[in-house]
């Protein structure tokens, strides 16, 4: 922007950023240096910083972060959901790397089977992110001393699944330590399921904090988790009845 103007829209600016359209007052002429020291270098230090700074918060206080950015505190955090698909496209060129997942240890399966793999493999992303709606449903049903609607469990739910995918992104890393450290790593790979399993009792320990006694935690949690797999098993059997035209499912 030169002047008093802005270079995108026209408008009368006074301050840093249009009062229109946002863009900065300070907007130049792109030379070589200026671009690789700061739209180059600056932006992508600011997405990683946003990332980096979403990934600590979903893990060390997840809870609280998801209430923060429901309260507004907004800008120092990435979007969540465009961070859970980066983070699932990580974690699945990580096991195409490891040899657990190879498809040498495949064994031969039907047609219907096949078609039933097929379908989860493709659409991996769309049903890892449907765990949100799931752990939203549940949170809101069961912690209703949040006073939170239901979109806003939706950002307590999507913290929670940001969690379980970087602890299985750092899981599958950890795999890769096996051959030297096989008996070791027996034990610390024991650990993940439980920890993935059992992340949403950290996010809604963390954001319920102060609201509920240990045996009001306690019996939320066991409703939680059972309501969590009654949603699980109703969607897995609509899905299953539309891929099979309602047949039974063999997967021999």
């Amino acid at each position: 922007m030169t002047g008093s103007h802005c270079l995108n829209c026209n408008a009368t600016v006074h301050s840093r950023f249009c009062p229109d359209c946002g863009q900065k007052s300070d907007t130049h002429r792109i030379v070589l240096k200026h671009f690789v020291m700061h739209d180059l270098l600056h932006g992508v230090w600011h997405i990683e910083r946003g990332i980096l700074f979403t990934i600590k918060e979903a893990l060390v206080r997840p809870g609280q972060a998801a209430m923060d950015y429901i309260s507004g505190k907004r800008i120092r955090y990435y979007n969540v959901f465009y961070l859970c698909l980066l983070l699932i496209g990580f974690t699945v060129l990580l096991s195409h790397f490891y040899e657990s997942f190879e498809t040498t240890h495949a064994t031969k399966s039907n047609a219907q089977s096949e078609h039933i793999k097929n379908f989860f493999k493709d659409n991996l992303k769309f049903i890892v992110l449907s765990i949100v709606p799931m752990l939203a449903i549940c949170g809101y049903l069961i912690f209703r001393r949040l006073k939170l609607n239901l979109a806003e469990h939706f950002i307590i739910a999507g913290i929670a699944l940001l969690g379980k995918i970087f602890i299985t992104m750092v899981g599958i890393s950890i795999n890769f330590a096996d051959r030297w450290l096989p008996d070791f790593m027996g034990y610390v790979e024991a650990v993940f399921p439980f920890l993935i399993l059992l992340w949403p009792v950290w996010v809604y320990t963390n954001a319920s904090k102060g609201r509920y006694r240990f045996g009001g935690l306690l019996w939320r949690f066991i409703v939680f988790y059972l309501l969590f797999l009654f949603l699980m098993l109703v969607a897995l059997i609509a899905v299953l009845f539309v891929l099979t035209g309602g047949e039974d499912i063999n997967f021999k």
